[in-house]
């Protein structure tokens, strides 16, 4: 057996579709895979450098290493910008509307700092993350305005450097040094958004204009190389996204977690959970089209999967494959899949080597 993305070892059948005028709408012949499609996403090891787009009817991958973006600007109808929680990134919006007059030493930047962050066990951390459920309306930067006096300057954690260090056997190493600060500023000009930002103790900024990308969830922009970056497939051509992800423990805050799923919401991208130690009547291998139940489908949470395909993990505390769950996935297309994980670890028991088999449930 191969670790290539999908092994030779499944049936498939091409399904064409009518052509219309909606564009988003498939016009030629699609692949679907129909039985032992067998994936091992190649998220990169102990490090986990990359994210890792999974389209599951077309038999597809986007890698993508996942400090290469800081923002995403939203191309639906409201002008809305997300951060990237995949590096820890946290952001908190300041009083001020001059971002040139911020700066490291203001009273209101130093209080603010120990909580605009990720991992502090600090309750208040989770009101400067977007929301982890992938709702567009909980960004942690409000709703863009028309009214510029309106949107305020937010101070900018990146958060960190993707790890480099080799842990023990078993363990991440998934931070390595900390981005540092900015500052930022987003406002409205027509369809387009305009991002002003600087480091904190800079008196000038560095203003880009940023368009929506028709067919996309967002455009995304790069701090490190400042222009706008290649990183999602098409709004319709992704399904699943293997990430590190920030997420929320309630109670304690903004928390980070490796080994994590995420399903493409935005594109009406559903998924359940089968425990079979719950519904004893089912299986991954005996479950047809006909055990579905349409009304189990989680629509508004991104993480339909999350990290419930492991067990445990955290300091001092190695996670384990669950194998009495299995999922029910309809994807961008209104295809109906199940999807088992097979390994959280590759032969040598190193963390990041995912591997799961999926079927079309007809």
């Amino acid at each position: 057996m191969t670790n290539k993305f999908f092994n030779l070892l499944f049936l498939a059948v091409a399904l064409v579709f009518s052509s219309c005028s909606d564009d988003d709408s498939p016009s030629g012949p699609i692949t679907i895979i129909i039985d032992g499609a067998q994936v091992a996403p190649e998220v990169g090891g102990p490090n986990q450098q990359n994210q890792i787009y999974i389209d599951l009817s077309a038999n597809t991958k986007t890698s993508v290493q996942r400090d290469s973006w800081d923002l995403g600007f939203y191309s639906g109808s409201q002008f809305r910008v997300v951060i990237n929680g995949s590096i820890y990134m946290a952001t908190a919006a300041l009083s001020s509307t001059d971002i040139d007059a911020v700066s490291s030493s203001d009273q209101e930047v130093q209080d603010l700092q120990p909580q605009v962050a990720v991992g502090t066990f600090q309750a208040e951390s989770a009101g400067y993350i977007d929301t982890p459920n992938g709702s567009i309306t909980g960004t942690a930067i409000s709703e863009i305005s028309s009214t510029n006096t309106e949107n305020p300057v937010y101070l900018l954690n990146l958060g960190y450097e993707v790890g480099t260090e080799t842990p023990e056997t078993g363990s991440i190493a998934v931070n390595g040094d900390p981005r540092g600060w900015l500052k930022i500023r987003i406002l409205k000009e027509g369809s387009n958004y305009i991002l002003q930002y600087a480091d904190l103790d800079a008196t000038t900024h560095q203003e880009v204009t940023i368009s929506k990308t028709s067919n996309y969830n967002f455009t995304f922009f790069s701090f490190t190389t400042e222009s706008v970056v290649n990183v999602e497939p098409a709004s319709t051509d992704w399904d699943l996204n293997f990430t590190v992800f920030t997420n929320e423990i309630p109670g304690y805050g903004a928390y980070g977690y490796s080994d994590f799923v995420v399903n493409n919401t935005l594109a009406n991208v559903g998924v359940y959970t089968i425990d079979t130690e719950v519904e004893t009547g089912l299986s991954y291998d005996s479950f047809t089209l006909e055990d579905v139940v349409d009304a189990n489908f989680v629509y508004n949470d991104q993480r339909g999967i999350g990290s419930s395909w492991r067990n445990g993990g955290g300091p001092g505390v190695e996670p384990s494959l669950k194998d009495n769950v299995f999922y029910i996935v309809n994807d961008t297309d209104g295809n109906l899949y199940k999807l088992k994980f097979l390994a959280l670890t590759n032969e040598s028991g190193e963390r990041g080597h995912p591997e799961f088999v999926y079927a079309l449930l007809q």
